[in-house]
């Protein structure tokens, strides 16, 4: 996995205001080499992992955060999904051609936006959904944090057939600022920013060229990889949760259970052995009809 990898955090020591920026690179090509996205949907999946890296990069503990866009357009399903054990993981589902350069409502049509915080290991589970507006993700973004959490903040979003980064500014919430002019200035200048540079500089060069009259606290970058959670004990987990009427007729009619993860195409497959089996511990008598 790449160096370049990386989320650095920073804090401006005289205002309320954090930031984040996010480069992938190792990342962003091994959700690719999973499956062959159009340019158009590409960008939209790296601009949504990107901003799930950022958005993420609170967690505590083992907690996820899962970035969810629903559409009625060519785009019809994004997911992208952040842990605090600094993984990522994305997938994007799509039913027609998507021109490039299209906005979000002729990408998605009628679309919605869900963002779920889900502790692991118990804990209370928070899902926010609004629907999807704005002329882009990252303008979708920071509407959907002004409305369901009242946070101020700005994302900077940029992606490429190789890479994918983005700056995120946000107002700390519960703290006044010294300097008050600091939130607007700094937006302001973050507003120059082009793609170019969010792509190619690193977080040192890119915060030098933005804030360097700018009195920040840095902290050190923290490595980010690709990783998929699924496993056979988690499809395992859902069959049992369809019952075992439905995995039986399932059974009979195709003569097995073949599940592939959309995340990273791992395959998993239950024969009709295996799939009684999931029941046995409700039914010790399940499995043997199967057993010759």
């Amino acid at each position: 996995m790449s160096s370049q990898d990386t989320l650095q955090r920073f804090l401006f020591e005289h205002a309320a205001i954090r930031g984040q920026y996010l480069h992938l690179d190792g990342t962003w090509q091994a959700v690719l080499a999973r499956h062959d996205y159009p340019t158009a949907v590409r960008r939209l999946l790296g601009e949504s992992l990107v901003a799930a890296g950022l958005l993420g990069s609170t967690l505590k503990e083992h907690g996820r955060l899962v970035i969810q866009v629903n559409g009625h357009g060519p785009v019809n399903l994004l997911v992208a999904e952040a842990t605090a054990r600094r993984t990522l993981r994305g997938m994007a589902q799509w039913n027609a051609p998507v021109p490039d350069g299209a906005d979000l409502a002729a990408s998605f049509g009628d679309g919605r936006m869900a963002i779920t915080l889900e502790p692991e290991g118990g804990g209370e589970r928070y899902q926010g959904i609004v629907p999807l507006e704005g002329a882009d993700l990252a303008g979708a973004f920071e509407g959907y944090l002004a409305r369901s959490e009242q946070l101020p903040t700005r994302l900077w979003l940029a992606v490429d057939g190789r890479r994918a980064s983005g700056l995120m500014l946000q107002r700390i919430p519960g703290q006044r600022d010294v300097d008050t002019d600091a939130w607007e200035r700094a937006c302001h200048l973050a507003d120059t920013v082009t793609e170019a540079e969010l792509l190619g500089l690193d977080g040192d060069r890119l915060r030098h060229r933005l804030f360097h009259e700018e009195d920040l606290r840095l902290f050190e970058g923290e490595p980010v990889r690709f990783a998929c959670t699924c496993s056979r004990e988690r499809v395992a987990s859902t069959l049992r949760s369809l019952g075992v009427d439905e995995v039986r007729s399932i059974i009979a009619e195709q003569g097995a259970v073949d599940v592939n993860c959309e995340f990273c195409n791992r395959h998993f497959h239950f024969d009709p052995v295996d799939a009684e089996q999931l029941f046995a511990a409700d039914d010790p008598l399940a499995g043997s009809s199967t057993r010759h």
